[in-house]
């Protein structure tokens, strides 16, 4: 009971705090926020290279909040860029390999935002070294989210191929729920790819990967433009539901 206080403590401070953030972003200089950029690389540098004496989730954790400070400052970001986001995730996925939901934000934020696909499958790579089927048991999400990077910013559509079948065999092997439907899906892309390496279905399925998961209004609103201008037609169902038709020719 005290850690789950302690948890929601510290996430009403970052809360309150990010509103403070934003305040003052609103009245900063694109000057004052880029050094206060340079500030938070030097820093985020030690962590990825200090010591942690057995507290690396602690790290990764802490280190994920002030990303999403970092990441929700849109003043800030409008005013700069989001081209520190692969350092925070330097930081985290070295610490904190498991920490799945972390491959999802360094997409977005690395690849779709910063524009930096390269430096995000990379950290995504390294961090996979030390996952295996089933350890954890949604580990394949991991694999899933590479692919998507490797397809829809790298535009290496066989690279992509390998990380889905990575993942439908992972998710085939997983005890986590859903996982044999994820094997299925991603088995599906896996063999689009196979047969049409530039395959809009292929790409509709990513897209629709990265609107299932999308942090915000902003990466849901792209994926839903990606995914119709790849002939594809998302429909909003009165129960909040979405149903996707995929593109008439592949």
């Amino acid at each position: 009971m005290l850690v789950l206080a302690g948890i929601a403590a510290v996430g009403w401070l970052q809360w309150l705090q990010l509103g403070k953030l934003q305040a003052s972003s609103q009245t900063a200089s694109a000057e004052q926020i880029l050094r206060d950029v340079e500030a938070e690389k030097v820093r985020l540098a030690l962590l990825q290279q200090a010591p942690t004496f057995g507290f690396d989730n602690l790290i990764a954790d802490w280190t994920f909040l002030g990303f999403l400070q970092y990441f929700g400052d849109e003043p800030a970001r409008q005013k700069t860029d989001y081209s520190l986001s692969p350092n925070f995730f330097d930081v985290i996925l070295k610490r904190d390999p498991y920490f799945l939901q972390a491959y999802t934000f360094l997409s977005t934020s690395a690849s779709l935002y910063a524009g930096l696909p390269e430096r995000s499958t990379s950290i995504m790579k390294t961090a996979l070294q030390s996952l295996k089927p089933n350890v954890p048991p949604d580990s394949y999400i991991a694999w899933r989210q590479l692919g998507i990077d490797q397809l829809l910013f790298l535009g290496d559509s066989e690279a992509a191929r390998q990380s889905f079948l990575t993942a439908a065999q992972w998710a085939a092997q997983s005890s986590f729920p859903g996982s044999q439907e994820v094997a299925r899906s991603s088995q599906q892309t896996a063999d689009f790819l196979a047969s049409n390496p530039n395959s809009k279905t292929a790409q509709v399925a990513a897209w629709v990967m990265v609107l299932s998961n999308a942090p915000d209004e902003r990466t849901r609103k792209m994926a839903i433009q990606k995914i119709e201008a790849l002939g594809g037609k998302v429909i909003e169902n009165p129960d909040g539901t979405i149903e996707i038709e995929r593109p008439a020719q592949d």
